[in-house]
């Protein structure tokens, strides 16, 4: 069908999963189920409904030119330049996919979901497609199997009979905002109340119309930046200048909650949206206890607890009901049931101007990656660097710290001022503070060096950059 295109929305914050997900680092290019990242399996599932050149994902361009440069590289990509939730991110998705006087159904999906019946979301993504082409706006809406007050319910007019909910489309009668537990209960015994999935398929002349009746101040800027492209401005240049005026506001609260043309396709496809440890507990496989052990781990004793072990030996005794979730810089212990409430040990974190929720120690680089091995605060940073073969850094200056560089193993070709030098395994060069410099990798071997920076201040944004292979 290349008429219909998937709008992936990937720009999460990275705090709902903390320690493991960081702001810099995000659910969705994470590996919590499976083999691939969230955002990787969540386009692989659409095949052979929608092929990847039919993908564009909206994501931040922090992501797209930092940690998930190499997840994002193959799929078309529109940078939000500023958060401001899915109404703006979706207005400007489809004013970019109608550029060329197409228009497109837009299948929206959030990036970080996990869905176990993958055909039969394809079956019911056909189903969706078709009622698209003909000016509904569809929603998925999921099975209740408990009342459930961190999600949004949607109720639809009439009841469906069980036998045969799963194929119908139903008109939606009303949105609500995530209930409290006595709501709940209530909404699970009348039976037809849904979970908002946040899962949507449209077309975009369609979803567009909506926003110029409901949302007009979206509206506006997207035309506003539609008519600069038109006029020769490239498309991302002009949604950098005028983005961060949008309103911030959800596609539900600000459309789909006033709308007479919203449909619902019940569903009930293994859908799981990650939005806790105790919902990654849920979609892991467990042993004969209920324990989901991932990493080097050792539970003796313990029962329906996940223990998760990113760089050393974790051991629980006698642990039951909880998540342990291990990183090189943080440990988090919490009650399963607790474990919504990590983002208030992120709120913390902020508080503090700590970074332990911003990245972790090693951070992926579109040349490779460096790992932080020791800081301390008399004005020292010892890192480890990795460059990948046919890669290299900016052309860059630091105006508050020097740097020394100690080869591991591979070769470095180091521009150091005017020089231009190789510099061997065991040997070792300095870079003054102020001085021009690059580091780069010619060989066909992974480059390993040991940085040792010097300076009062040794913050990453004391970086100035002359060229760059990766746009920063």
């Amino acid at each position: 069908m290349s008429e219909v295109h998937a709008v992936i929305l990937a720009g999460g914050s990275g705090s709902r999963l903390w320690p493991l997900s960081r702001q810099h680092l995000p659910k969705q290019f994470l590996v919590l189920d499976g083999d691939g990242s969230l955002l990787q399996t969540t386009i692989d599932r659409l095949s052979p409904t929608i092929k990847p050149g039919n993908v564009l994902v909206v994501t931040q361009e922090s992501h797209a030119k930092g940690e998930a440069y190499h997840a994002l590289l193959a799929y078309r990509t529109l940078f939000e330049p500023i958060g401001r939730n899915t109404a703006p991110a979706i207005a400007l998705a489809a004013a970019y996919l109608m550029q060329d006087g197409a228009d497109p159904v837009m299948v929206v999906l959030p990036s970080d979901h996990v869905i176990k019946d993958e055909a039969g979301f394809r079956t019911l993504l056909d189903i969706a497609i078709k009622e698209a082409q003909g000016g509904k706006l569809v929603t998925f809406g999921i099975q209740p199997t408990r009342p459930d007050t961190g999600f949004g319910y949607i109720k639809t007019k009439g009841k469906a009979a069980a036998k045969d909910s799963r194929h119908s489309v139903h008109e939606v009668e009303r949105f609500t905002e995530k209930p409290d537990h006595a709501t709940a209960e209530r909404f699970l015994q009348e039976g037809n109340y849904f979970w908002n999935s946040g899962m949507f398929v449209w077309r975009a002349s369609v979803i567009l119309a909506e926003m110029q009746k409901y949302l007009p101040a979206v509206y506006q800027i997207v035309q506003t930046i539609v008519a600069e492209s038109r006029a020769g401005v490239n498309f991302q240049l002009a949604v950098e200048k005028h983005f961060a005026a949008m309103p911030s506001i959800s596609i539900d609260y600000g459309v789909l909650e006033k709308s007479d043309s919203v449909s619902l396709i019940p569903c009930d496809i293994g859908w799981n949206d990650v939005g806790s440890w105790q919902a990654v507990h849920e979609i892991s496989p467990k042993d004969e206890n209920g324990n989901a052990l991932q990493g080097n781990v050792i539970a003796v004793g313990c029962s329906n607890t996940l223990i998760r072990a990113e760089k050393r030996l974790v051991a629980g005794i006698g642990l039951e009901d909880l998540c342990v979730i291990e990183t090189a810089d943080a440990v988090l212990i919490a009650k399963n049931d607790q474990t919504q409430n990590v983002r208030e040990v992120v709120d913390t974190l902020h508080q503090r101007g700590s970074t332990e929720h911003i990245c972790h120690t090693k951070v992926n680089r579109p040349w490779g990656s460096y790992t932080v091995l020791e800081e301390d605060p008399e004005g020292f940073k010892l890192k480890r660097i990795e460059v990948a073969p046919g890669a290299r850094l900016s052309l860059q200056s630091h105006k508050r710290r020097s740097e020394h560089w100690v080869v591991v193993s591979g070769t470095a070709t180091v521009t150091n001022g005017n020089d231009v030098i190789t510099v061997y395994k065991n040997q070792s060069t300095y870079i003054p503070i102020g001085t021009k410099h690059r580091l780069e990798n010619l060989g066909t071997e992974p480059l390993h060096i040991v940085e040792i920076q010097v300076g009062e201040y040794l913050g990453e944004d004391d970086i100035q950059r002359y060229e760059d292979n990766y746009g920063r």
